[in-house]
C-alpha cells in the first residue's frame, strides 16, 4: 500500500509535503520491523517506542510516525520518511485501521466495559447474534471467534493491530456484526482507536485494577471516555442500578438507552423465581425462563436483550434466542458431584464479584445444615487493596473458606495469602484453611462437603494455566474437580 493511500484512510488526508513510498506493513513492535514498515513509536507503560525509533530504520523501516517533540535526534537518513503525530497511540489504531481496509466500519460494532459481567454479555450477544441467523466475531477474554472459528487471546483487548486484523478475517467471512469487551486499560492505552462502534454497553463499576490507575475516580473516567466518544449513530446502554451508570451518560452524543431491575428503564426485569441452573423472570412484561442463576446474571441477560433490540431485532425473538442461551465458560460453571454436592466454578476475582456469586449461592442453595465451602486466592502484582477486602467478603459468606494461590505472577504466593488473612477478624482465621496449592486445596474442600452442599472455586474460571514468574503452568479448576471426582 502507498503511504499517501494508509494516511487518506486513517486520517482522512495525505497531509503535506510527505513524499509517497510503498508500505510493507504497518508496525509498533521494532523487532517485527522489515523492509519497507512503517514503524509507529508509541510510548506504552513499560517502554517508550521512540527509545527504538534508530532500531526500527537499522532494520529497514521506510516511515517512522512519532511524536518529534520526543526525539532529541532522528537518525539522519534520507530514505526515511517522518510522520509527526502529536498522539502516537491514537494514531497507530487509526492507521491500523486504514491498513486493513476500516473493517469495523464494515460491520456493526458493539462495545461491552465494567467491571463485571463484560465476557458474559459480549460472549452471549455473539451467541445470540449467530442463533438469529447471522455471521458475528467476538473478541473476548476467553477466546476470539470469527464466526465460530476460535483464535487464543492473550489480553481482555488486543492490541489494535490485532483488533483491527481480526475484524478484517471477520469482514472477509461474511460478518455483520463483531461484539468485543473494552477493558479500561484499552481505553486509557486507546487500543480501540479507530474502531468505529454502534453501540457500548455500561455493566456496573467496583473496585479494581487500582494497581494501574491509581484511584477509583481515574478508573470511572477511563470507562467514561469510552462513551464520551461514541458517535451520535450509536446507542448507549447503562445499568442505572449501578451508582455510576447515569454518569456514563453524561457526555454521550450516542442514543441514550438504560436497563434495571429496580427502577423504571428502557429494559427493565423482575425476577419470578431462580435456582442453581436456571432463572424465572419478566422482561418488558414478558415471562422468559433462561438457563442462569443469580440476580447478577439478571443484568448481564437484561443488557443483552436491550442491546439486541437496540440493534433492530423483533423482541420477541430476542425473548425467544435469550431463553436458549446457557452459561459461559467459567462463569458461574456447575458440576454435579456423585455424592450431591454441586461444585461451582467462577471467575469472580474482585470483592463485589464474590459478593455477587455467594448471595447468588446463599439465596438458592443455602439450607440450615447444608454449607457453602469457598476456595479462593487473589492475583500477583495487581490490586492489593483488595486482597483483604475479598478475603472478607468470601469469610462473611461462607461456611468455611480455604485461601489458595491464583496466578501469584512475580509475587511470592504466600506474601499474598498474608494480605488476604489481613482482611479476616480473629474468629474467621481460626475456621479458615490456607493451602497454597491450589490443587489440594479444591481436593480438601470436597473431601470436607457433603450431600447438599455447595464448593465455590472462585479466581480463575475459565483459564486453564496458572502463572508462575512468567510461566503458565497448566491448571484448570473444572477438569480438576472432574478428576479428583473420577477418583472419590
Amino acid at each position: 500500500m502507498k503511504l499517501s493511500e494508509l494516511l487518506i484512510n486513517a486520517f482522512g488526508s495525505a497531509g503535506e509535503n510527505i513524499p509517497d513510498v510503498e508500505i510493507s506493513d504497518v508496525q509498533s513492535d521494532s523487532r517485527k520491523v522489515g523492509s519497507g514498515s512503517l514503524f509507529v513509536a508509541v510510548k506504552g507503560t513499560a517502554v517508550d517506542g521512540h527509545d527504538f525509533v534508530d532500531k526500527a530504520i537499522e532494520q529497514g523501516a521506510a516511515v517512522i510516525v512519532c511524536d518529534c517533540e520526543r526525539l532529541s535526534t532522528l537518525a539522519d537518513n534520507a530514505d526515511i520518511v517522518v510522520v509527526n503525530v502529536p498522539d502516537p497511540a491514537l494514531a497507530l489504531g487509526l492507521l491500523a485501521s486504514g491498513w486493513y481496509g476500516n473493517p469495523s466500519r464494515r460491520m456493526k460494532v458493539v462495545g461491552v466495559t465494567g467491571t463485571n459481567g463484560k465476557t458474559t454479555i459480549a460472549t452471549l450477544l455473539y451467541d445470540i447474534f449467530r442463533r438469529l441467523g447471522y455471521k458475528a466475531g467476538l473478541l473476548s477474554t476467553v477466546c476470539n471467534y470469527i464466526d465460530g472459528k476460535p483464535s487464543p487471546t492473550e489480553h481482555t483487548t488486543p492490541d489494535p493491530l490485532t483488533i483491527h486484523r481480526l475484524m478484517a478475517e471477520m469482514v472477509d467471512a461474511g460478518c455483520e456484526y463483531a461484539f468485543m469487551e473494552v477493558s479500561s486499560h484499552a481505553i486509557d492505552q486507546k487500543r480501540i482507536a479507530g474502531i468505529d462502534f454502534d453501540g457500548g454497553i455500561f455493566t456496573n463499576l467496583t473496585r479494581d485494577h487500582l494497581d494501574y490507575h491509581g484511584t477509583v475516580d481515574n478508573y470511572l473516567k477511563a470507562k467514561k471516555t469510552f462513551f464520551d466518544e461514541l458517535p451520535g449513530k450509536a446507542f448507549a446502554l447503562t445499568n442505572v442500578d449501578d451508582k455510576t451508570g447515569e454518569v456514563m451518560l453524561q457526555n454521550t452524543v450516542a442514543k441514550r438507552l438504560t436497563y434495571s431491575l429496580r427502577t423504571a428503564a428502557d429494559f427493565k426485569s423482575k425476577i419470578i423465581e431462580t435456582h442453581i441452573d436456571g432463572t424465572e423472570m419478566i422482561i418488558n412484561g414478558r415471562d422468559v425462563f433462561t438457563h442462569f442463576a443469580g440476580r447478577f446474571n439478571v443484568y448481564n441477560l437484561l443488557a443483552v436483550y436491550g442491546a439486541t433490540v437496540a440493534l433492530g431485532e423483533d423482541s420477541e425473538e430476542a425473548l425467544i434466542a435469550l431463553s436458549a442461551l446457557h452459561p459461559v465458560a467459567g462463569r458461574f460453571e456447575t458440576i454435579h458431584t456423585s455424592k450431591g454436592v454441586t461444585a461451582i466454578v467462577d471467575y469472580a476475582h474482585t470483592p463485589d464479584a464474590l459478593i455477587n456469586v455467594l448471595d447468588t449461592i446463599n439465596e438458592i442453595e443455602r439450607t440450615n445444615d447444608s454449607q457453602i465451602i469457598t476456595v479462593v486466592g487473589a492475583g500477583g502484582n495487581r490490586d492489593k487493596g483488595k486482597r483483604p477486602l475479598m478475603a472478607r467478603e468470601a469469610a462473611r459468606r461462607s461456611t468455611r473458606l480455604i485461601l489458595t494461590s491464583d496466578n501469584p505472577r512475580f509475587e511470592e504466593p504466600e506474601a499474598i495469602l498474608d494480605d488476604m488473612v489481613a482482611g479476616l477478624n480473629e474468629e474467621e482465621r481460626k475456621t479458615m484453611f490456607r493451602i497454597t496449592d491450589r490443587k489440594e486445596a479444591i481436593k480438601l474442600a470436597l473431601t470436607l462437603a457433603q450431600k447438599g452442599d455447595v464448593v465455590l472455586i472462585a479466581g480463575k474460571g475459565h483459564e486453564d494455566y496458572q502463572d508462575v514468574k512468567g510461566v503458565k503452568h497448566h491448571f484448570d479448576d473444572k477438569e480438576t474437580v472432574i478428576k479428583l471426582e473420577s477418583r472419590s
